[in-house]
């Protein structure tokens, strides 16, 4: 058989920086995130990649490329067993026609299970690891985008299937125990996107019923995830002391003693709450032993995919950014900046774009418009446009810049890049 080379990966590895070596170790470590134990990738299983030998990786390592390059296999040049290479990419599905597709595979199975003459169906942990690699799914397009509604509104969908799960069949109390994680997990991620879309009454339901389901999950890791996004939901609300309480709520979890990592998370959360209240001496205090916590952890524990697909020391200097930043600190805002955008993952998109919009507010406080211009106009259209908080952020940046630099030429040239931006829009 004639093999094609798969000139869409090599021309991403490229425009990245990759070796086959380094995207392969990228692999492995995102294989161990996902299942616990690392890939055994190396240079060549690249190089078979881009030959064209292997056209469709297994499973998990396609979730892997996921994770590394924030693309699906497809959009990678990757081709699925029994379809010809020349086949056009797939559409993108309109997410409501994909929810009210789900909605209907659910019901379909629901009526299956409880017709009359056929015996009940057994669940198990196979049905939990196909949820919970949908989770990944979700994790990933969240860490691409941030905030849509279709996002929101297919995690909301996903924890209805795991429920759903639980009334189609039997299952032994520790598959009911993960399925109700699992739909915990799902809801939990349907409200950060509603958190960072600004939609916050739909969070909030989102927190209410993700609660529930942690609490009958018993999983603490869950918990932690739902208490420690509310409190970031109350500081973005600017109610400090309730963000306070919420994060608190996580920070107490065993989960903290046992992991320093959930301890190091969780005290980096409240330094930033600390920042937004004014509060210097416990913002510095916190972000000190967030940093000690991060240092003693172990990275070889095991660990949920939502905590190490994104809090590792670019995210704490991303909320050490947003902390200085609210007490005008703005040099230690910058500097923070900087070293979070170099080390942020690829696939880190809607980070990226908070944290490049946030370094020209900083640089923008200290009156250098031109830099602070040209960080701003680094933040790509679709986050501009598309990313409620990103929007806001570079709306507040450009009215600041017509107060401070009112008649300098660099105002219309911020003025003729939003143009462009609506216009692409």
């Amino acid at each position: 058989m004639t093999t094609t080379r798969n000139t869409v990966l090599e021309a991403w590895m490229k425009e990245h920086g990759y070796s086959s070596n380094r995207l392969a170790e990228a692999v492995n470590t995102a294989i161990e995130q996902l299942t616990g134990r690392p890939g055994g990738h190396d240079g060549s299983s690249v190089r078979d990649w881009k030959s064209g030998r292997v056209r469709w990786p297994k499973e998990v390592t396609r979730r892997a490329l996921e994770i590394v390059t924030g693309l699906p296999a497809a959009e990678l040049g990757f081709v699925p067993r029994g379809r010809a290479q020349s086949a056009p990419a797939p559409q993108q599905e309109d997410p409501d026609m994909k929810r009210r597709n789900l909605v209907g595979g659910i019901a379909a199975a629901a009526a299956a299970a409880a017709a009359p003459g056929t015996a009940p169906r057994r669940i198990g942990m196979s049905d939990v690891d196909r949820l919970q690699a949908r989770f990944a799914d979700i994790i990933a397009s969240d860490h691409r985008h941030g905030g849509q509604l279709g996002i929101e509104q297919r995690a909301a969908a996903l924890a209805d299937e795991a429920l759903n799960l639980q009334n189609s069949g039997s299952a032994t109390q520790r598959v009911r125990s993960r399925l109700y994680a699992c739909a915990a997990s799902f809801r939990s991620s349907a409200m950060w996107a509603a958190i960072d879309g600004r939609r916050y009454e739909d969070a909030q339901r989102h927190m209410r019923e993700a609660q529930a389901l942690a609490e009958m999950s018993g999983d603490q890791a869950i918990k932690f995830r739902i208490w420690s996004h509310a409190g970031t939901m109350y500081r973005h609300l600017g109610r400090p002391g309730d963000a306070l309480a919420a994060n608190d709520v996580a920070r107490n979890l065993n989960l903290t003693r046992r992991d320093p990592l959930f301890a190091s998370l969780g005290l980096a959360r409240q330094a930033a709450i600390h920042g937004a209240a004014h509060d210097r001496s416990s913002t510095r205090r916190a972000f000190d032993q967030a940093q000690d916590a991060m240092d003693r952890a172990d990275p070889e524990t095991p660990r949920p995919v939502w905590l190490v697909a994104f809090y590792d020391q670019a995210e704490l200097n991303s909320l050490a950014l947003s902390a200085y930043l609210a007490l005008g600190e703005y040099p230690t805002a910058e500097a923070h900046a900087h070293q979070c955008l170099s080390a942020l993952r690829p696939y880190m998109a809607r980070s990226r774009a908070i944290a490049t919009t946030r370094l020209a507010h900083a640089q923008l406080a200290q009156g250098d418009a031109d830099a602070a211009v040209a960080s701003a106009m680094k933040v790509p259209a679709s986050a501009a446009t598309q990313h409620a908080r990103v929007s806001r952020m570079l709306q507040e940046f450009g009215a600041a810049l017509r107060a401070t630099a009112h008649g300098s030429p660099v105002v219309q040239t911020w003025t003729e890049h939003t143009a462009a931006w609506r216009t692409s829009a």
